[in-house]
């Protein structure tokens, strides 16, 4: 009998994380997900997951907080025994003008983005060592490509992430580990939807494609990241984002 495979998703309770945990479910994958808020739908998901007929398990873990992350790391080998795939998607916004931005808002974004990212990465790797195989996709962002106004921080996290993820690419490939970035663009989600149509309209009109992109265009991109047909992928940025940059 074949091994099911295993694949640990960070930030993947909601939103394109969430996507991306439900593809690799539904590709037979057993999932384990990281999750902070209190208020987090334990039941909701379990259920979700389980009519994937895939083992679901979630571990309330901080990504800036070593400790948590090693715990989570310790209980998804205890019931899995490995990680094939690691797709470090956690990440969070603080807008505002650089002239304006508080020294907390930038620090926080990047212990989130970056510096969790680090802290995850870190933690899995030995395991996929062991193993001899794994594929890490990290989540960054085109403004992490082409920065973004009002976005100083989150630009330099996801930026800080392509790079993290071409040296992690560069040390691990002799052990047949991959790391590769997907960037989004501009995605349809809960924080999308709130904007006026004007602004989509904006929005619209800076991609070729004249539309957002979903979570599950994205999910689509991680998996293959993740799965055997991108076995000769590695270090790269791939961008989903209906041509609006290129």
């Amino acid at each position: 009998m074949e091994e099911c495979r295993v694949a640990l998703i960070t930030g993947g309770s909601r939103g394109i994380g969430k996507q991306v945990a439900l593809k690799f479910a539904k590709n037979g994958y057993n999932i384990v997900i990281n999750y902070v808020s209190d208020n987090t739908d334990i039941k909701g998901l379990q259920e979700e997951f389980e009519k994937e007929n895939v083992e679901l398990l979630l571990v309330k873990a901080d990504v800036t907080k070593k400790e948590e992350i090693q715990n989570l790391v310790k209980t998804a080998i205890e019931k899995f025994g490995y990680i094939d795939v690691l797709v470090n998607n956690a990440g969070i916004t603080r807008d505002g003008l650089l002239m304006r931005m508080k020294e907390e808002d930038f620090d926080k974004v990047i212990e989130i983005n970056l510096k969790g990212t680090f802290l995850v990465t870190k933690e899995v790797i030995p395991y996929m060592m062991k193993k001899r195989e794994g594929s890490i996709i990290n989540i960054s962002s085109v403004v992490g490509l082409v920065g973004n106004a009002g976005q100083s921080n989150y630009a330099a996290s996801k930026a800080g992430i392509i790079g993290f993820t071409k040296s992690v690419a560069k040390e691990l490939a002799s052990r047949n580990i991959r790391a590769n970035c997907v960037a989004p663009g501009f995605i349809k989600t809960d924080m999308t939807d709130v904007l006026s149509e004007e602004v989509k309209e904006n929005i619209h009109n800076q991609i070729p494609l004249k539309r957002m992109g979903t979570p599950e265009e994205v999910a689509n991109l991680v998996y293959f990241l993740g799965s055997e047909e991108s076995k000769y992928i590695t270090g790269q940025v791939i961008n989903v984002d209906g041509g609006m940059v290129m």
